[in-house]
């Protein structure tokens, strides 16, 4: 079992390389075809699992075709640290591609983050406060946004962002491809996980 049998670009396979991937883990190895499949996805893995690469992949595989500089897809994550780590992923495994994209959470200015924005981007990676916000502002356009990932799901709920997450759903087009990563559970995340999976 390795990373060729997913059929990805030949820019992807380059990140692929360079990043030293080269067997799957086993969430890969059954999630990176569903992804690509279009399904919606209910991960359960704890970190360390090579979750990110689950979505991440895909994604750009996705974003390599089709139109640029709007927002296809939006990563929402609990920390700033996990926003940064999944935004530095995007990077090194689309080396190859042309595909651009941001991370946005508290703590920082929000001028450099509203310029990225402005620019155009295809994957934003947000924490739920800092987003709402650019949201607010006008600075953020989600009606394009074709995937949707909710990481460390778990996480927001102990952290309070649920309600934070509710409202940002209203902001995105009902059809769309839904991944949900978590580690653990939770009444209010599996309610959370049945109301918005379709597929």
């Amino acid at each position: 079992m390795n990373f060729e049998q997913f059929c990805f670009e030949p820019g992807i396979v380059a990140g692929i390389r360079s990043a030293g991937y080269t067997t799957p883990t086993p969430i890969q190895e059954k999630a990176i075809p569903l992804v690509l499949a279009g399904r919606d996805v209910l991960g359960l893995a704890q970190t360390g699992t090579g979750k990110t690469a689950v979505f991440v992949l895909p994604l750009l595989q996705r974003i390599a075709k089709g139109p640029s500089r709007q927002t296809r897809a939006l990563i929402v994550a609990p920390t700033r640290e996990l926003a940064e780590q999944i935004h530095q992923t995007i990077i090194d495994l689309g080396k190859g591609m042309r595909v651009k994209s941001v991370s946005i959470y508290g703590g920082v200015s929000k001028g450099p983050q509203a310029s990225a924005l402005r620019r155009g981007v295809e994957i934003v990676v947000a924490c739920p406060g800092r987003l709402l916000d650019h949201i607010g502002d006008g600075g953020v356009d989600l009606s394009h946004v074709e995937v949707l990932v909710l990481d460390e799901a778990d996480r927001m709920c102990d952290m309070g962002f649920l309600p934070d997450i509710r409202l940002i759903l209203k902001h995105l087009p009902v059809k769309r491809q839904t991944l949900f990563f978590s580690a653990t559970m939770p009444a209010d995340i599996r309610h959370l996980a049945d109301s918005i999976l379709k597929n």
